[in-house]
């Protein structure tokens, strides 16, 4: 199985056979079909698709955060220059003995990453050197797509995994990735769909935080809050009018409230089924466990 090149909060590695088991049959059986993908994150789902027995005939991988698509890019494009740039990154952090010595070097590729003046593969180089020294992975940004994630504990990151950059980029050869607003995906998956393929979505969107500490939605400027979930939803009906199937995945807001059934009322009229995944992210390693959440479709 592919393996995603990034840390990624609410990533879907640990959820796919879920979600496999959960496919329309055309996605499995080897007919012709168009994958789109509006909210990327780290590729998972797409990535096992592509590296699939059957993988999608066209696939459109879109994101808001144009830093992390521009990751995809130089993947998909440079690989070899960006496993170089990230050698040279390697080299250097090894070289420091502890984090004390680490962190200056860190705090100073952090302002270089958010001045965003360098090459399309260093911002790449830096965008992966980053998720992998940060704390716990995590990618947030400030109000001023500022990159704000303190340097996290790992006494030896490795920034260099070739066979996982190399076999994406293989993956990706073909891809159509993008950087516009998911509501804007679904115009092109329209108008660039000649052949009328059956189009399957898959909606990963950023999570509904379950408290106000658990908020891990800031990765790309602007936040996506109660309103953008509607307006997903709202496009899914579309898509369901159309003819389209779509599943998607967010969290289970009973979790720690069983009133507050959000999604339950908001996706009433869909299939909405809970799974268990493990809690990743968390500064308190006693908080971490497994909790449900949510995959919703409308076949």
């Amino acid at each position: 199985m592919a393996k995603p090149f990034l840390k990624w909060a609410g990533g879907k590695s640990q959820l796919i056979p879920e979600i496999m088991q959960r496919l329309p049959d055309y996605v499995c059986n080897g007919t012709p079909y168009q994958y789109v993908e509006p909210f990327g994150g780290s590729g998972a789902v797409a990535l096992h698709l592509l590296d699939s027995p059957h993988p999608p005939t066209k696939v459109i991988l879109n994101d808001i955060n144009s830093d992390l698509i521009n990751l995809y890019r130089a993947i998909k494009s440079n690989p070899t220059e960006l496993l170089d740039y990230l050698k040279v990154i390697q080299s250097e952090y090894d070289e420091l003995e502890d984090k004390e010595a680490k962190q200056p070097y860190y705090y100073d590729k952090r302002d270089s990453f958010n001045k965003r003046d360098g090459s399309s593969i260093e911002h790449a180089g830096l965008f992966i050197f980053l998720n992998r020294a940060g704390f716990n992975g995590l990618y947030r940004v400030n109000k001023n797509n500022g990159f704000n994630v303190p340097i996290g504990s790992y006494k030896k990151p490795n920034f260099v995994f070739e066979d996982v950059i190399l076999n994406a980029s293989r993956l990706l050869a073909d891809v159509e990735i993008c950087n516009i607003s998911f509501e804007g995906v679904l115009k092109l998956a329209k108008d660039d769909n000649p052949a009328k393929l059956p189009t399957f979505f898959y909606f990963d969107p950023p999570y509904k935080p379950l408290n106000e500490s658990s908020s891990f939605t800031s990765y790309a400027k602007g936040s996506f809050n109660d309103d953008d979930q509607v307006k997903l939803k709202e496009v899914c009906d579309l898509l369901d009018e159309q003819g389209h199937q779509w599943l998607l995945s967010n969290s289970d807001t009973t979790n720690l409230d069983i009133t507050n059934t959000f999604f339950d009322d908001l996706y009433k009229s869909y299939k909405i089924e809970r799974v268990k995944a493990n809690r990743s992210i968390n500064s308190k390693g006693t908080k971490r466990g497994q909790i449900n959440e949510l995959l919703i479709r409308n076949y």
